[in-house]
């Protein structure tokens, strides 16, 4: 299955901490993320991540593009809630994408446990039919 890993930069050191908690699940996987958080998985990790741009340089418009050719079955978006809109406007259309492709996405560190642990049962094999 293919991953998407997006987190502002207030939830980054989270995102490693749950990579590294999961890497066992993840390193099944092939893993999508933006430039920075992909490049701070990697050097916690040792996973092997597929680097989109920078969020800030359009890394977030590249996530939507896989999101939108069906190419991602799971999206972890460890954003900040309390983040304004014009500061941050790549965060709407990333959730908005995933609403219409039916593709489950985790916004929070406890959803993102409960898809990865799914990942690891199977359940989530049914996004095989979509491809």
């Amino acid at each position: 299955m293919n991953i998407g890993l997006i987190a502002h930069d207030s939830k980054k050191k989270l995102m490693q901490n749950f990579c590294i908690a999961y890497r066992g699940i993840l390193s099944k996987h092939s893993l999508y993320a933006t430039g920075t958080t992909g490049r701070l998985i990697e050097e916690v990790t040792n996973l092997n991540v597929h680097k989109y741009l920078a969020g800030h340089l359009g890394g977030g418009q590249q996530l939507c593009t896989d999101i939108e050719q069906n190419q991602l079955d799971l999206v972890i978006f460890l954003r900040e809630p309390e983040v304004p809109k014009r500061v941050d406007p790549d965060s709407s259309p990333i959730v908005r994408d995933c609403d219409m492709h039916n593709i489950p996405l985790a916004t929070n560190v406890a959803t993102a446990e409960l898809l990865i642990k799914a990942l690891e049962r199977g359940d989530l094999e049914w996004r095989e039919m979509y491809k």
